[in-house]
């Protein structure tokens, strides 16, 4: 690591799982083993957001949900950082542009809950983010129909990979987005939250 960045060798495919993990848990920890077998990637990058533009609360101080992060995401090809804090972005959009200059040789994947993508066309600059990266999309309980009739599913309905291809998305050129079915950990941050299983 350089000056607090994750250092990527030319031509790895990274994927890129953002959020505000308050707190992380076992669910974000099932999602990246599967992104790691399913969507052909060297490596993953958590970025751990200083906050969250979308929500009105503020999430557990950041050095408190790296922590947490750190401590429950042990694996060698999975790296956890505060990228969007030492860029200053606070959108997606921004942050990708951000990286994809300081990493020119490196391929990106962002990775995401098929809630997300339900919601994706609320995002700033949504149509330059599917153009700029691929998604690799992974379903969670519930979430499956909304996210695949969502608008940003059906804007880009031709960039869609099929899941048993779904090997090829890191070397794919965006706009490309797959949606894999994967057996999913039934547990949120929110709910954590509620059961006063994390302070902030």
């Amino acid at each position: 690591m350089q000056q607090g960045f994750p250092m990527a060798r030319a031509g790895e495919v990274i994927g890129l799982l953002g959020g505000s993990f308050d707190p992380a848990h076992a669910g974000h920890v099932h999602i990246t083993h599967e992104a790691l077998k399913r969507f052909g990637l060297a490596r993953i990058w958590w970025l751990v957001s200083p906050g969250n533009p979308i929500k009105t609360r503020g999430p557990a101080p950041l050095a408190d949900r790296m922590r947490r992060a750190c401590a429950l995401m042990q694996h060698s090809r999975v790296e956890v950082t505060d990228i969007e804090a030492r860029l200053g972005t606070r959108y997606t959009a921004q942050t990708l542009a951000r990286l994809q200059q300081r990493y020119p040789a490196v391929r990106f994947v962002w990775l995401m809950g098929a809630d997300n993508l339900a919601q994706f066309h609320r995002w700033q600059d949504w149509r330059q983010i599917m153009k700029s990266v691929p998604l690799g999309v992974l379903a969670r309980p519930g979430d499956r129909i909304s996210a695949r009739t969502s608008p940003a599913a059906r804007v880009f309905a031709s960039a869609r990979i099929a899941g048993p291809a779904s090997a090829l998305l890191g070397r794919s050129e965006a706009p490309a987005w797959c949606f894999v079915n994967v057996p999913m950990v039934a547990q949120s941050s929110s709910a954590i939250r509620a059961a006063g299983g994390w302070q902030s």
